[in-house]
């Protein structure tokens, strides 16, 4: 699946849900789905910058494709990082660095994140698309 199929694939599963207590729910349930990262990266090294709670992120090429794992010591967050770790993994540097991730907006996280946790999810993708440069420079 490229990463447009799979940003509107989360477009339409957000929309099957009313409102946002039961979308947060589901951003809970995505944080128990996301490929845990080993306990040899969870160190400072990993932590995403610019988050207020703590969030691992590592990267690695596999072949040409980018796998990503993350975790968190809170759950919404957690859920965010796994909700782009569904979209960015498994994927070339190149197809990282160009993602337009317009599923942001279009599922409305931006309105109903916390201005804090928007600013993580900012530093999330940032992250992401920095280590796919690195990654690409490196390979």
């Amino acid at each position: 699946m490229t990463i447009n199929e799979i940003q509107d694939e989360l477009i339409e599963d957000f929309a099957f849900y009313q409102d946002w207590m039961e979308k947060y729910e589901y951003i809970i349930q995505l944080g128990k789905e996301v490929p845990l990262i080993s306990d040899a990266h969870k160190t400072d090294e990993y932590i995403i910058k610019g988050c207020q709670s703590k969030v691992w992120l590592f990267a690695e090429l596999e072949g040409d494709k980018i796998k990503f794992t993350a975790d968190s010591d809170a759950i919404i967050t957690k859920g965010l990082v796994s909700l782009m770790v569904k979209v960015l993994s498994g994927h070339t540097p190149e197809e990282i660095t160009n993602a337009d991730l317009y599923f942001i907006d279009q599922i409305g996280l931006k309105e109903h994140l916390s201005p804090t946790r928007a600013n993580g999810l900012l530093s999330m993708v940032k992250q992401m698309k920095l280590y796919a440069i690195a990654l690409k420079a490196k390979g």
